[in-house]
């Protein structure tokens, strides 16, 4: 049996005909850049995430550079983030002038630990960029309390968190401003590059919406330089459609993680994910930790699934990333989790014989 990572055609060929008309009415009205479909797009994603205002940029890494650049972040200052992350997140930093600064991350979430930000601020700092990685909420509540009380803005890094909840609120929804990405694999995905920034704040959303479109409020008027990042009409289109299934979708991969965990508990060489109370996690992926990660990945390849590592290399260790002075042990949770994790298939429409057999080839493995 084949078991692929992701199956996007399982979500989109059910809609297909859906999908048609969007692309169809996009070109007998050809407002391909700014039209309606824009607004009518951010207009539903807001009220999905629970705020005022939504503006859909070119991409998830220009949702984080645009962020940053409406809180006036810029050359001097430093970012605190964590090392785990894909690294538009510190790109994002470095592309506004400012500096990232790492913390390690806690080992049962993946997400930043909280315990380890405050000995990392310091005079520079300016913001906390905390990713909902996999598709799991950071614990905001501590990060909130902690960026008041230090005068720091926070961003959300909501790329892989569309629909996760804390404690009663979305992703997107509970710090200054939060980052999307539509990157065509995620629980909302275009059928190609887009993203967007969400926000309660006005000033922050008008800033954004300005620097997408070149600094400009009206045509040839520009009140500063900005960027070239408007999201497509088609591909807002095509979300707005996709939207209405979001939260279907994250139901499908919820259970399919159920299914995971009920196969894989009480597998000695196997650490399954675990949702904290009063969150819910929507599994962008579903990660392990396992015994002889490189062995076992190698070993189901053969077996016809395919699988991932997110990420093989921390930040800190990436050449890019040498300047920053960080060093083998700087982080060592996230070095650790690097050696471990591995990224099990899960999406909308995997069925369960594809589970069963998954797991029947992990347990053949170990056995």
């Amino acid at each position: 049996m084949k078991v692929p990572f992701a199956d996007l055609s399982r979500q989109h060929l059910p809609i297909l005909s859906e999908l048609s008309d969007m692309f169809e009415e996009a070109v007998k009205k050809s407002t391909f850049i700014m039209g309606a479909g824009v607004e009518s797009f951010e207009t539903a994603f807001a009220s999905f995430c629970g705020v005022k205002y939504c503006v859909a940029v070119g991409n998830g890494t220009d949702a984080l550079i645009l962020s940053l650049k409406a809180l006036n972040i810029g050359k001097g200052d430093e970012v605190i983030t964590v090392p785990n992350t894909f690294i538009a997140t510190s790109e994002a930093i470095t592309a506004v002038g400012a500096k990232p600064v790492f913390v390690d991350i806690d080992p049962i979430s993946f997400n930043i630990n909280v315990g380890g930000i405050e000995r990392a601020i310091n005079k520079n700092t300016k913001a906390l960029i905390p990713v909902h990685l996999y598709g799991q909420p950071a614990d905001m509540d501590f990060l909130m309390e902690l960026a008041r009380k230090k005068d720091l803005s926070v961003i959300e890094d909501s790329a892989q968190a569309h629909g996760a909840n804390y404690k009663g609120m979305k992703a997107g929804a509970i710090a200054d401003i939060s980052a999307f990405s539509f990157y065509p694999g995620k629980n909302l995905g275009c059928m190609g590059d887009g993203g967007a920034v969400t926000t309660n704040n006005g000033d922050l959303a008008e800033k954004v919406s300005m620097y997408r479109n070149h600094g400009r409020k009206e045509k040839y008027l520009h009140e500063f330089e900005g960027y070239n990042s408007r999201l497509d009409t088609i591909q807002a289109l095509i979300l707005e459609k996709k939207l209405e299934y979001l939260e279907t979708w994250n139901t499908e991969r919820r259970h399919a993680a159920s299914i995971y965990d009920s196969l894989l508990f009480g597998m000695e060489e196997i650490k399954l994910p675990i949702e904290p109370v009063d969150t819910t996690h929507v599994y962008h992926l579903y990660v392990i930790r396992c015994r002889n990660r490189d062995g076992l990945k190698v070993f189901l390849e053969e077996k016809g699934i395919s699988t991932g590592i997110h990420y093989p290399v921390p930040l800190h260790l990436q050449p890019a990333y040498r300047w920053l002075g960080y060093k083998k042990g700087s982080f060592p949770e996230s070095e650790k989790a690097a050696r471990e994790i591995l990224s099990l298939p899960v999406f909308p429409g995997i069925n369960e014989e594809e589970q069963v057999y998954v797991v029947e080839m992990i347990k053949e493995f170990y056995s």
